[in-house]
C-alpha cells in the first residue's frame, strides 16, 4: 500500500477539467460585473456555486460539462490545472477562485505572474459549506448561502434518521482516470459522502485523500460494496474498470463482486471535490449501500 500526495494534483486536475473545450475568445469581456467586482471561477463546481449564490462571473472554466446558462457569455479561461494566463489577465479580475486541492500545482505559476488567487476548500461537505458562507458574506449573498447550507442540512438529517440502527456496510472506493485508478480514503470528498450515507470505508488510518494499492491487499479488506468513480473520460474509464475486473482473477474473490454489489458512480453527481449535487449523491448512495442487495 502506498500513499499518494504529489499525484493527487494531477488526478484532480484531470477530473476537474474533463475534456477541455477551446477558449471563448469572442466572449464579451464586459459582462458579469457585480458592483464593480470581476470574478472568475476556474472549476465547474465553483461555477455552479457562484450561480447558486447569484454572483455574476466574467470568466469560467473550459469544460465539456454544461455550465449554468447565466454564464453563456462569460469568457472561457482554460482547464482548472493549466488556465490560460493571457485570458485571465485580459479580464482584469478582482478575484480568481480555484480549489485547495490544486494549490500545490498552481501557486508557483500564479506567484511568478504576481496574480493573487483565492483557494476554496471543497474537500468535504462541511468545508464547502464554510466556503459558501464566506463567499456569501463577502459578496452580500448571505441569504442565498444560508439557504444552500440549510437545504443540505435538511437532507443530511433525513439520511441520518434513515440509517439509524442500520448495519454499516464496508465500502471500497476506486477513483479511476484513463489508464489507472487510486483508492479513496475516508478523507476524500466521496469518502465523506459514504460516511454520511452510513458506509464504513475499508481504508482507515490514512491522512491523505487517495492511496495507491494492489488487488491482493484490497482483497484482504473484502468489502461488502465496491464503488467505482470514473473521471476525466468516464466511458473510457468504465471500460478500463470492466477489463480490470474481467482479466484480474483476484477480483472474483471479493464478496462485493460475488454478490453483485459493484456500482459505477455517475460523474455528474460524484465529483472529486464538494459540489451542489451532494444531496442527490447521498440519495443514490443510500440505494447502493442499504437498499440494493
Amino acid at each position: 500500500m502506498k500513499k499518494v500526495i504529489g499525484l493527487f494534483g494531477l488526478l484532480v486536475s484531470i477530473m476537474l477539467a474533463g475534456c477541455s473545450a477551446s477558449t471563448g475568445d469572442n466572449a464579451d469581456e464586459q459582462i458579469g460585473e457585480l458592483d464593480g467586482d470581476r470574478v472568475i471561477a476556474t472549476t465547474v463546481a465553483l461555477t455552479e456555486i457562484m450561480d447558486a449564490l447569484d454572483i455574476d462571473l466574467v470568466g469560467v472554466p473550459s469544460s465539456y460539462k454544461d455550465l449554468p446558462e447565466r454564464y453563456a457569455d462569460a469568457k472561457e479561461v482554460g482547464n482548472p490545472m493549466s488556465p490560460d494566463m493571457e485570458a485571465l489577465l485580459s479580464l482584469k479580475p478582482t478575484e480568481i477562485f480555484s480549489v485547495t486541492t490544486l494549490k500545490y500545482d498552481l501557486q508557483e505559476m500564479f506567484d511568478d505572474r504576481r496574480i493573487d488567487m483565492t483557494y476554496a476548500n471543497l474537500e468535504s461537505i462541511d468545508a464547502m459549506h464554510e466556503e459558501i458562507l464566506k463567499i456569501g458574506e463577502k459578496y452580500d449573498r448571505m441569504d442565498q448561502a444560508e439557504a444552500i447550507v440549510a437545504q443540505f442540512e435538511e437532507k443530511a438529517a433525513e439520511i441520518e434518521k434513515a440509517i439509524e440502527g442500520k448495519e454499516k456496510p464496508s465500502v471500497l472506493i476506486l477513483m479511476g482516470i484513463p489508464g489507472s485508478y487510486l483508492v479513496a480514503t475516508e478523507h476524500s470528498y466521496i469518502g465523506d459522502l459514504v460516511k454520511r450515507a452510513g458506509g464504513a470505508n475499508v481504508i482507515t488510518d490514512e491522512d491523505v485523500e487517495f492511496i495507491s494499492s494492489n488487488t491482493e491487499f484490497l482483497q484482504q479488506t473484502n468489502p461488502d460494496v465496491i464503488l467505482r468513480a470514473a473521471h476525466g473520460m468516464p466511458e473510457q474509464v468504465i471500460e478500463m474498470f470492466d477489463e480490470e475486473f474481467r482479466s484480474n482473477d483476484v477480483w472474483k474473490h471479493f464478496n462485493a463482486v460475488k454478490n453483485g454489489r459493484v456500482y459505477d458512480l455517475e460523474e455528474t453527481l460524484f465529483g472529486t471535490t464538494g459540489n451542489l449535487a451532494a444531496a442527490k449523491a447521498l440519495d443514490e448512495l443510500m440505494k447502493m449501500l442499504h437498499e440494493a442487495k
